[in-house]
Order: structure tokens, then C-alpha cells, then sequence
């Protein structure tokens, strides 16, 4: 019988969300907005905590996006953004006809080098002669970046920090909730994320005057007066309601889904322990806990996978991981940056065995549609994207999920 696949974060439900949703079928309140969004919004200031203020959205997407606006980004502006990411952190730059400017990682977090963003600050102020409006940090995979030092970074050049916390919700640094150190923080409640509403996303803001003008941006931004007037662009980028019923639902199994997801990084560090050619990506720090949202590995590029040698030999058709439902045709099996041929094979090798695992983000600064952009670049994050995989870590996966993954990997290596 053929084994049941095994998702890289699967959501999952606490059992209360339907408790949430049929009380909003039962009064009438299906239309967006309504009490389930005023008390998801609720619970996630409580979690946050540090007295921020939380204004649930349609997306993390969107939360970048306001984020940036409500810094004052504009046509021309210039914002440095991490290049280690997915592009929900830097499409939303370009929506604003701004220019975003790519920052490599350092090794230790995978995330936004501090020095190198000094350095990128001080010659753009030198190229310009303005400096850049915002600085967008990502907790990539969960893992919290060096935000003290970035911090740091930020305040020397009085520049403003987003952090792009999708995929950290939950991940801490010294004990303070990521998504709280900057002026805005950004969560995602995609189907893939730590806790879902199917599709859906948050803006942390820094106090009650922030919180009313994104409140006013979001629903389309409305003048007080008895018919429509409109003296701002506005958006419509609120949550609805029967979407935050299962985000209040998913609020009650935050902390499990959490301790869930350390648990399986734990196991897979234990397993692959003496496993040759292979590592984990681990806590850096002691003042950093990820929430391990995704666990991923490093495959050495001198290990052999079995099939390496016929990788890249065929153009893919659809996508590979993510929720896209629709791709363009490749019109070539390679392109100029991509993991090595071991990583490709081994990823094949898990997909047969019915396991979904997929590449690091390929770095913003070698995406086509960015090749333009300003980027300053140390190496990291191309060579981490040609030797990394991310591996199955969701509340759904089992320790035995954990053990066959290992032991399907461990045959695949050829000694």
C-alpha cells in the first residue's frame, strides 16, 4: 500500500474553528469585518504582547504593503530589503514604483548581514544623495535575525525597520515575541503558516495613532461624512470575518503547534547527528528561539545523491512546493543560478517516497524580474540556496514521519 504523502506544513485545526464560523453563519455576520476579526485581533495583541496594536488583513502581503506606505515610501524611494526571501517581502516595494535594494544574509541566521547593510546605507546615501525610507529584516524560516544589531543599523541612519515575520510568528529573540522590535511587523496566516485562516495576514503597529491610519488605509479609506468621499487611495485589505473565526480557532493550539514544530527540529537534529555531508540548520544563539516553521538542511556539495547525474535533464511543468496553482512554461531545465545537482536529486528522491520537500528561496537579487535592482551581495545566500533543502515540519508530521524522511534520505546517499 502507498505510504501516505507527507506535507511540509500541513495545516491543522484545533476542532473550535467551526465553533467560530457557524456563529458567524448563524448571525448574519459572513460580511467582512465583524466580532471574529475584533477578537483574532484581540488574541494576536495579547500574544504579541509589548502593548502593540494588531490590524488582521487579507494577506502578509498585504500588512508589507501598508507597512510601507505608513513609512512614507513613494515613486523613486529606495528601500533595503533582504534578499534571502520570498517575493511577497519585495513585490509590494515595486508596487509603490519604489526600488527595492537587495541585502545579502549572514551565515549564522540566514537573515540580513548588519554590517553589510551599513555599508549598503552608506553608499546608496553616497550614490543618491537621500537615504532609503525603510528597511524591511525577514525572519527567514522561522529563524530570528540578529535584530539588536540591525537595530543598531537602523537607528545610526534614523531609517525606520519592517519585520517581515510570516514565517516567525512565534520565533523569539531574548525573550521578546519577533514582529515587535520595529516600527511595523508583518505576520502571515497562509495555509502553510505556524496558525492559518485559510488565507490571511496581520500588521503589528506601534501604537493606537498607527493603528487607526492602517485601519483607515485598509477599508478603502473612507472620509466621515454621510456618503462615500475619498481623499486618500485606500485598499481593501481587511480579513473577513468568517476567516478570523478559524484564526480564533487556530489561537487556542498556537502554543502547541509552536512546541510541535521545535519538537520535530529536535528529532531531525538528533537523527542526522552522524549522518555525514548533512546539517541542520539550528539556533545560533542563545538569545535566539525559532519557532522552526520550516526545518532545513545542508546537503555538503561533495556528497552523492543517487540520480544526480540525470537531474536537470528534463524542462518541469507546474510548480514545485508553494501554493501556485498556475506557473508559465520553463523555456529551459536550467537557469543561471540552482541548487546543485545533489540537492535537486535528493529532492526527487523524497518526492517519489511520497515526502514534499523543496529548495531554499533563490535569492531576490538573481531573479529575472529584479536584475536591475541595486544589490549588495556577499556570496551567502547563492550558496546556501544551491545546497539547501527544506524538510516536512508541520503539526501534522509524526515522529515516525521524521524517521522515514531521514531513513529515505540516508539511502539515497551514495557511499
Amino acid at each position: 500500500m502507498e505510504r501516505k504523502r507527507v506535507y511540509l506544513c500541513l495545516a491543522h485545526m484545533s476542532g473550535k474553528e467551526m465553533d467560530y464560523i457557524k456563529e458567524a453563519f448563524d448571525t448574519n455576520w459572513v460580511v467582512p469585518l465583524g466580532p471574529n476579526v475584533n477578537g483574532f485581533e484581540k488574541d494576536l495583541e495579547e500574544f504579541v504582547g509589548e502593548e502593540k496594536r494588531v490590524v488582521a488583513l487579507s494577506s502578509g502581503t498585504s500588512a508589507v504593503h501598508l507597512s510601507l506606505i505608513a513609512c512614507g515610501v513613494g515613486a523613486g524611494d529606495e528601500v533595503m530589503v533582504q534578499s534571502f526571501t520570498f517575493c511577497a517581502s519585495s513585490n509590494p516595494v515595486k508596487y509603490l514604483g519604489a526600488i527595492p535594494v537587495f541585502v545579502d544574509s549572514e551565515r549564522d541566521t540566514w537573515n540580513m548581514d548588519p554590517q553589510l547593510l551599513d555599508e549598503a546605507i552608506a553608499d546608496r546615501v553616497a550614490k543618491t544623495g537621500r537615504k532609503p525610507k525603510a528597511i524591511i529584516v525577514v525572519y527567514l524560516y522561522g529563524m530570528p535575525a540578529k535584530i539588536s544589531e540591525l537595530l543598531a543599523v537602523a537607528d545610526k541612519w534614523n531609517i525606520p525597520v519592517i519585520e517581515d515575520a510570516a514565517e516567525g510568528f512565534g520565533s523569539s529573540y531574548k525573550g521578546q515575541i519577533c514582529g515587535t522590535f520595529g516600527r511595523y511587523g508583518v505576520l502571515s496566516f497562509n495555509g502553510n503558516k505556524m496558525i492559518t485562516t485559510s488565507g490571511g495576514g496581520a500588521l503589528i503597529c506601534p501604537d493606537d495613532k498607527a493603528w487607526n491610519e492602517i485601519m483607515f488605509l485598509a477599508t478603502q479609506a473612507r472620509e466621515s461624512y454621510p456618503y462615500y468621499q475619498h481623499e486618500h487611495i485606500g485598499y481593501n485589505y481587511r480579513l473577513s470575518n468568517v476567516c478570523a473565526g478559524i484564526g480564533r480557532g487556530q489561537m487556542t493550539v498556537v502554543s502547541e503547534h509552536i512546541a510541535h514544530h521545535r519538537h520535530v527540529h529536535e528529532l531531525y537534529k538528533q537523527l542526522f547527528a552522524n549522518v555525514e555531508g548533512i546539517t541542520v540548520h539550528d539556533n545560533a544563539t542563545s538569545d535566539i528561539n525559532s519557532n522552526f516553521w520550516l526545518c532545513t538542511i545542508l546537503l555538503d556539495e561533495h556528497l552523492h545523491v543517487e540520480g544526480e547525474e540525470d537531474v536537470y535533464a528534463e524542462v518541469v511543468s507546474g510548480a514545485v512546493g508553494g501554493a501556485a496553482g498556475v506557473t508559465h512554461a520553463a523555456k529551459s531545465a536550467h537557469t543561471k543560478l540552482e541548487p546543485n545537482r545533489n540537492v535537486e536529486a535528493m529532492r526527487i528522491a523524497l518526492d517519489k517516497a511520497n515526502v514534499e520537500a523543496r529548495p531554499l528561496w533563490k535569492p531576490m537579487h538573481r531573479q529575472p524580474v529584479y536584475s536591475d535592482c541595486p544589490c549588495y551581495a556577499n556570496g551567502v545566500s547563492e550558496s546556501l540556496f544551491k545546497c539547501g533543502l527544506c524538510l516536512p515540519s508541520g503539526p501534522c508530521v509524526s515522529d515516525e514521519d521524521v524517521t522515514y524522511i531521514v531513513d529515505v534520505i540516508k539511502r539515497a546517499i551514495l557511499h
